[in-house]
């Protein structure tokens, strides 16, 4: 099986520090993987809330994750503080992909790195919707 790789953009719109806290720790005494999935969606949530969103209001419609592909980089343990950056790429008709990276604040050493397919989704019709030009023009507003 192809390893996945998972290249990273030159600039990040978007940074949140989150703790490592002892429920994100598995039995192998290290981050679960499945944890690191629960920090990403986190720190999608703060993205959102820091463009004045919220995952169900994105210019009046909500947002699905479609997919996740993640490229682990190193260990990361209890106590530390990961620095999660994130940035949207790759729009289609429907949605995007929320490329992220996570390091540790302490050493700046990455821990992984990943994206997330993002699909703009009506709630009310149960379908996918367009992705609102407004919300591409608040995140290009940001690239600078």
């Amino acid at each position: 099986m192809a390893r996945v790789i998972i290249d990273l953009p030159t600039h990040f719109v978007f940074s949140t520090e989150v703790p490592i806290y002892i429920g994100h720790i598995n039995h192998g005494h290290h981050l679960d993987n499945a944890a690191l999935l629960a920090l990403v969606s986190e720190t999608r949530t703060r993205f959102f809330r820091f463009l004045g969103y919220a995952e169900l209001d994105v210019e009046g419609v909500g947002v699905v994750v479609a997919d996740a592909a993640v490229q682990y980089k190193s260990e990361a343990f209890y106590g530390e503080t990961l620095v999660f950056e994130m940035t949207p790429a790759d729009f289609n008709r429907y949605g995007c992909d929320f490329v992220w990276r996570a390091r540790d604040k302490a050493s700046g050493r990455e821990v992984a790195r990943g994206k997330n397919g993002i699909v703009f989704f009506d709630y009310q019709a149960r379908r996918p919707t367009p992705v609102p030009p407004a919300f591409v023009a608040r995140v290009e507003s940001l690239k600078v």
